[in-house]
């Protein structure tokens, strides 16, 4: 039940977001064409619920081509493919803002796990059973992982985190993840370390 209701909320919210923040975008679309060129925004294949796939936007935040250039998926604080704007939207966590286009199209949630790439930290047939309950959602932009270590947890314990969170799904839960969301991204802990699996 909760979920049919988490839905319409994540498209009302999503709305208003999207008209409200429009000339942000336009701001930011202009800022990395003068620093980096184009394109603006950064397309990505990501699993979603069920484990279907679906095209993950971000604004770039990446040197074009940076795929082909040293840890690939991993980025690290001072990583040099990441632009000067990259790095300002990064810490600001601006980049996920067009994943509020996920949401309407009905990819994503607010609240949720967050989207895995389709070959890493595994391919979709190699989760457990167990471990396949974190598709059981729409994936999220943020979520109980994201505000209980980020990118400083391991693999195996975001995806314990994304299960706690699906095993006690509600609007309560949802509210506090939001809350402690705004509190991580203002004091950016938990942003980088090795493992943190991101834009190509």
């Amino acid at each position: 039940m909760y979920t049919r209701f988490k839905r319409i909320l994540d498209i009302s919210a999503a709305t208003i977001l999207l008209l409200f923040l429009f000339p942000l975008f336009i701001i930011i679309a202009v800022l990395i064409l003068f620093d980096s060129g184009s394109p603006v925004i950064y397309i990505q294949k990501r699993l979603g619920k069920d484990g279907r796939p679906f095209d993950f936007y971000k604004f770039r935040s990446m040197y074009q081509n940076s795929e082909n250039v040293g840890s690939k998926q991993y980025s690290s604080k001072n990583d040099p493919r990441v632009t000067g704007m990259g790095r300002l939207l990064r810490r600001t966590s601006l980049d996920e803002l067009p994943q509020l286009w996920n949401i309407l199209k009905g990819d994503m949630s607010f609240i949720g796990p967050r989207p895995v790439l389709p070959y890493h930290p595994w391919k979709y047939d190699d989760y457990s059973e167990e471990e396949k309950k974190r598709f059981y959602v729409l994936p999220g932009i943020t979520g109980l992982a994201q505000v209980k270590g980020r990118r400083s947890l391991t693999w195996k314990e975001r995806i314990r985190y994304d299960i706690k969170y699906i095993d006690s799904l509600s609007f309560k839960n949802d509210i506090m993840i939001i809350l402690k969301t705004i509190r991580v991204i203002m004091s950016n802990e938990g942003n980088y370390n090795t493992g943190r699996t991101d834009e190509k």
